[in-house]
């Protein structure tokens, strides 16, 4: 006797629940908002054990970096004031962040992205953040 009760997917949710099975993403964009609410609607509140190597994160998103994920020779945004780039949390449960636990992230570029973490994560990435560069005026 077969089971004929398999799950059919619309390509949308197929989609959707390759990208959460994945584990590694490399040099590719990743938006960040899409990634996340395939996550969620996977029933799982935050992007856990993935590796990023040489990819561009893009938002807009605020990231709420967690236990485990680290950041290797990446570039974390370009900024006039680096405080533009980190939220310090106000309370101990954060709303309208995408929630990252034990992902390593490789060369990577982020792109409209803030963070919001620990006071320790927050100091270490305000050293990491390039601050802008003034406009060269053009020479004669």
């Amino acid at each position: 006797m077969t089971d004929k009760t398999q799950a059919t997917f619309t390509p949308d949710e197929a989609y959707g629940r390759e990208l959460v099975a994945r584990t590694t993403f490399e040099t590719e964009a990743v938006w960040l908002p899409l990634l996340a609410v395939h996550h969620w609607n996977a029933g799982e509140m935050a992007i856990r054990d993935k590796t990023f190597t040489d990819c561009v994160i893009e938002g807009p998103a605020v990231m709420a970096v967690m236990t485990g994920t680290t950041f290797d020779s990446c570039d974390m945004g370009t900024t006039s004031d680096t405080n533009n780039l980190l939220y310090k949390p106000q309370g101990k449960k954060l709303a309208g962040v995408v929630g990252m636990a034990g992902c390593t992230f490789v060369r990577c570029r982020f792109v409209q992205v803030g963070f919001t973490g620990s006071d320790d994560l927050l100091d270490d990435l305000r050293a990491g953040i390039r601050p802008a560069s003034a406009p060269t005026e053009p020479s004669a």
